[in-house]
């Protein structure tokens, strides 16, 4: 009886192995590629189509907010943690070839980014300098003998890609008259993840940590874990969740850095995507509107109001210059699209299985995404604005679907609304 009752026991836990597996393939039914699943880490795309205005209308303004350009890894924590690891599972000989090739990864990394942690790279100065190219070629009449206001956060690599941009256009028009700034002051409209106390204790709390940590339970490849520490390394020793989303950072990243690495030899791409799904749902939950916290875009309201002032003033004859830049960071950027609810930025679900495939994190903030505002006059003296989001035209307005050129006194209004909401 004793034989028969501890098979059946064996096989209890099989199934339920089995099942857990198998509701766990059901989580995860995304099949993105291996430059999707490196999440905000993913390069500006290289490709843009010119959006080109209908001759009737004129541009006289344009009003953006950008991020910052590819870099280094933004600092050395995860590279150090993964090779630490990975030194580890070689002194104990347990290190598989995989697990040897990842930790010749990290070292090269940390080397490379030695005196270079979250510095703009060549590729994020391309990225900056391909967007200005492109709005100036596709607005000359805005730039000749105009005027240019750009801010951005203090973080160098924010104030570098500033200075890119700007440098982009000063080149190709230098009686542009340009005029940046940089600083601490800054921080109210750049930086308000930081500035704004009660979403920075949300961001931190242990309700986003928990409901973080009960979704990667559900979907992280341990397996992973045995493929490059080997089958003799005891994984109870360490934070599975957190050595993990580690290994995942630093795979990811190399792409920005402009890193020669291809990520099937350490994942699979069912495996990538996974791990990509954990850290775009702590994007989601921590950046953006969630059934949890509608305090990440609440905490964006400057900045829109910003840009809503900007508008204003211009078109009430004031004396302001006629492009507004402003540079930033990801965090920057993923609650002010929440707020103005741009379309594919913002996502209601209480399921968080269901945001992999409702928020997915590349196509919202890759490195150098921007979203702007262009205005318009008509040739009867009406004022138009189109919304573009990393230079694509988005339809915003529920009331007008479809359309990408609409008043401005309309989208001012539904700004507006979203604004009173967050009150």
């Amino acid at each position: 009886m004793r034989k028969v009752h501890l098979t059946l026991c064996f096989l209890l836990l099989l199934s339920a192995g089995m099942m857990k597996n198998t509701a766990s393939a059901q989580v995860i039914t995304t099949d993105y590629t291996w430059d999707e699943c490196r999440g905000s880490a993913r390069p500006y795309p290289k490709e843009v189509v010119f959006a080109t205005a209908p001759d009737s209308l004129r541009a006289i303004m344009i009003n953006h907010v950008g991020r910052h350009g590819a870099r280094y890894p933004a600092s050395g924590v995860h590279a150090d943690e993964v090779r630490s690891l990975l030194l580890k599972a070689k002194e104990k000989r347990t290190i598989t070839p995989r697990g040897s090739k990842l930790l010749a990864l990290t070292e090269r990394i940390i080397t490379a980014s030695s005196g270079r942690w979250g510095v703009l790279d060549t590729l994020g100065k391309a990225e900056q300098q391909g967007i200005a190219m492109r709005m100036y070629s596709t607005f000359p009449k805005l730039f000749k003998n105009g005027r240019i206001n750009a801010i951005s956060s203090y973080v160098p690599r924010c104030i570098m890609s500033m200075y890119e941009f700007t440098h982009q256009i000063a080149r190709l028009d230098d009686r542009v008259e340009i005029y940046t700034q940089s600083g601490h002051e800054t921080s109210r409209l750049m930086r308000f993840f930081k500035e704004n106390k009660m979403y920075e204790s949300f961001a931190k709390s242990d309700e986003v940590k928990n409901a973080i940590s009960a979704y990667a339970d559900t979907v992280m490849p341990v397996i992973v874990l045995r493929k490059l520490l080997g089958a003799g390394f005891p994984l109870d020793d360490i934070n599975k969740e957190e050595t993990l989303m580690a290994i995942y950072s630093v795979i990811a990243g190399t792409a920005a850095m402009e890193m020669r690495c291809n990520p099937a030899d350490y994942l699979t791409i069912e495996e990538m995507n996974r791990l990509w799904s954990v850290f775009n749902l702590k994007q989601y939950l921590t950046h953006s509107a969630s059934a949890m916290s509608m305090l990440p875009a609440q905490a964006s309201a400057p900045l829109l109001i910003n840009m809503i002032a900007t508008t204003d003033s211009l078109l009430a004859g004031c004396d302001i210059a006629p492009v507004q830049l402003r540079f930033g960071h990801a965090e920057t950027l993923m609650p002010l699209l929440a707020l103005m609810r741009v379309p594919g930025c913002v996502y209601e679900t209480e399921d968080m299985a269901d945001v992999v495939t409702g928020w997915k994190d590349f196509d919202i903030v890759p490195m150098a995404a921007n979203f702007r505002f262009v205005l318009f006059r008509s040739r009867t003296g009406r004022i138009y604005v189109r919304a573009d989001l990393n230079e694509i035209p988005v339809a915003m307005l529920p009331s007008r679907p479809g359309e990408l050129y609409v008043p401005w006194d309309d989208m001012r209004s539904y700004l507006k609304l979203r604004l009173s909401f967050m009150m």
